[in-house]
């Protein structure tokens, strides 16, 4: 098949979005498809590259620089960012120029911003299937942008009816997981067939085992005492620092009961945004410093390695629509630690391959890394369930489900 690919940001940007439209890409040119992406170009001019496959135009884009671009280094949250996300104003006839000469059977966009509205506005002209993967929920956007408190309900209204008309334009549509489906769409029937759709992970990649040793040493990690990890964007809304404060009282009850192996545990960031300059003042105040381990951001076979250095995974995010990360670390084999929020309950299953707690609840997060880093026998049956969840969101599998939809709305188009 011809597929054409819409996103909004894409490799080298490193978000879910960016990674899942990558990865989709780069599986489908692997199964002998010819795939183009279009996507904003990261030094604002029209070009375009071949990337593992795949071919990828980079439309002219300007800086939207209310938000880091999640590429280079910032060093605390503003209001303005020198490095801002790029966005493609006007891309329509850019759009029409690449898809003209592509002629794709089939278009799938990944979100509403202008590149998305611009494809879906050429496929319906052109009689071209148009499948739409809805990334965002409304509170995910307003959380991460300097939104007013009393400003933030009506926004979020706002663009939920905007993303609901948009997705109406749309001949099938796939959201993450079903809590992002009912939580977009509610009970109402829009005409238009939903369904649920894993961003799935290359189990090849990230999979159990014993890390390389050279990875301690690069990073400067001692091989020999517990690890708790956190692999994802280390901004506000991410709130790392529950999980650090967290840490924190699991570091103290470990003293109290002079449990000295334990007392060393290391806390892992993997990771940069701009709330890391806070976290790391805090962790001085709180007197964490010596057992926390900032590495920033890290991509490609370390990555895989860094997660097998780890034995739980902990996170505080309440924005997720389902959580790559999450899915990479139980497919590596760790416990999991998350909050009952957002679509999370999909890969943490509470009591199985970890533990969900209450938005905020530090206390109780500090007793699940106590239960799991005590209890041995109890970290490795949740290592296996882990495991077994993680296989049901393989990339294969994700990409099997996709070409069957392609299929299906080439079929009744």
């Amino acid at each position: 098949m011809k597929i054409a690919i819409a996103t909004p940001v894409f490799y080298p940007m490193i978000n879910g979005v960016a990674m899942f439209s990558y990865n989709l890409a780069s599986g489908l040119a692997a199964r002998g498809h010819e795939v183009l992406v279009l996507t904003p170009s990261q030094n604002k001019y029209y070009h375009t590259e071949e990337i593992n496959g795949v071919k990828v135009v980079y439309l002219s884009s300007t800086d939207v620089k209310v938000y880091p671009d999640q590429i280079h280094n910032v060093e605390k949250k503003k209001l303005i960012y020198k490095h801002g996300l790029k966005a493609s104003v006007f891309p329509y006839h850019q759009v029409k120029r690449a898809l003209s000469g592509f002629r794709p059977d089939v278009v799938h966009v990944q979100g509403s911003d202008p590149i998305g509205v611009s494809v879906v506005k050429y496929a319906r002209k052109n009689k071209i299937p148009v499948v739409t993967t809805e990334h965002n929920q409304p509170e995910v956007l307003t959380q991460s942008l300097a939104i007013p408190g009393m400003m933030r309900k009506p926004v979020n209204n706002m663009l939920s009816s905007y993303f609901v008309k948009r997705q109406k334009k749309s001949d099938y549509i796939t959201m993450p997981t079903k809590l992002a489906i009912k939580n977009l769409f509610g009970d109402q029937n829009i005409g238009v067939p939903v369904e649920a759709v894993s961003n799935g992970v290359d189990l090849t990649a990230f999979k159990p085992g014993r890390p390389d040793a050279a990875i301690y040493n690069k990073y400067k990690i001692p091989d020999d005492v517990p690890i708790l990890l956190y692999v994802g964007r280390v901004d506000p809304e991410k709130k790392v620092g529950l999980v650090m404060r967290a840490f924190a009282d699991y570091l103290y009850r470990c003293k109290s009961n002079k449990l000295d192996k334990m007392s060393k545990t290391l806390f892992v960031v993997v990771g940069d945004g701009v709330d890391r300059p806070r976290l790391e003042e805090e962790a001085k105040n709180i007197g964490v410093t010596e057992n926390v381990r900032f590495l920033g951001r890290v991509t490609g076979p370390d990555l895989a390695e860094l997660y097998k250095v780890g034995d739980v995974f902990a996170t505080a995010s309440e924005i997720e629509t389902q959580g790559i990360v999450l899915i990479e670390a139980a497919a590596t084999g760790l416990p999991l630690i998350a909050v009952d929020a957002g679509a999370v309950a999909e890969v943490c299953k509470n009591g199985e391959n970890g533990f969900l707690i209450k938005p905020g609840d530090v206390a109780s997060m500090a007793g699940a890394i106590y239960k799991l880093f005590s209890d041995r026998e109890f970290r490795k049956k949740m290592s296996s369930k882990s495991i077994e969840i993680a296989n049901e969101h393989s990339l294969d599998k994700t990409i099997d489900k996709f070409l069957q939809i392609y299929q299906k709305v080439c079929y009744n188009r």
